[in-house]
């Protein structure tokens, strides 16, 4: 299972990190609120420790953003304010569980637990088929027919997305918007390029192809 913390206090940033991989976890961290935001869109974690104070953006802003790109990853949110209110935002923003600073780090370790668990049923309901090709979100494997497909963290999210509206065409900017983060200024032609390494890693050893392309429009999956 992976963690990602984002959490400015370096302190408490380096014993949260020690304490989670103790327990079994692989860990990220991070102190920066956009950085998270980054690390968090890319995909690839089972659950984010988010502090609400953060430098360049809040974890309330960050929650928000995540959720209205659907990323559904469960978020842990910490804090020093302990009002109802507080709470209330918290949760309204997005967040699935809100702990107060100081807390125990068992409670923490607890609760970490719990939603990892509570996310783990909801993913295994949560299995996306096209054809033989099959998205496994719950482990994070992509299967056609018996053979695996190994997946960068990026790969997955375009093909969970494309998959997600099969027999949809999504125009270029429709998944950039989905996949990528919304500051992203790196190469036009990133989509195509990604989508020529699924097609290397899914269509190519197979007769039919899943991923087409449509002129002027945009990508289509299993149409």
């Amino acid at each position: 299972m992976r963690i990602l913390i984002v959490e400015d206090e370096p302190r408490l940033r380096e014993l949260l990190e020690r304490n989670l991989v103790r327990e079994g976890y692989d860990v990220a961290s991070v102190g920066d609120g956009a950085e998270g935001f980054d690390r968090a869109r890319s995909g690839g974690f089972d659950l984010i420790v988010l502090d609400v104070m953060l430098p360049t953006m809040s974890g309330l802003e960050i929650s928000m953003r995540l959720r209205r790109q659907k990323v559904s990853t469960p978020i842990l949110m910490l804090t020093a304010r302990d009002t109802v209110d507080d709470r209330v935002a918290g949760l309204d923003a997005g967040a699935d569980d809100y702990l107060v600073k100081p807390f125990a780090f068992v409670e923490l370790a607890a609760r970490v637990r719990a939603l990892l668990r509570r996310h783990g049923d909801e993913l295994s309901l949560a299995t996306l088929t096209v054809g033989d090709l099959v998205l496994d979100r719950a482990r994070r494997e992509a299967r056609r027919g018996a053979r695996k497909i190994d997946l960068t963290s990026r790969e997955f999210a375009l093909l969970e997305h494309l998959m997600k509206n099969a027999g949809r065409v999504l125009s270029r900017d429709q998944l950039l918007s989905a996949v990528w983060p919304p500051d992203y200024d790196g190469a036009s032609n990133v989509v195509d390029t990604y989508v020529h390494y699924l097609r290397e890693k899914i269509d190519r050893k197979n007769t039919e192809t899943l991923i087409q392309t449509v002129r002027g429009a945009g990508y289509v999956m299993g149409r």
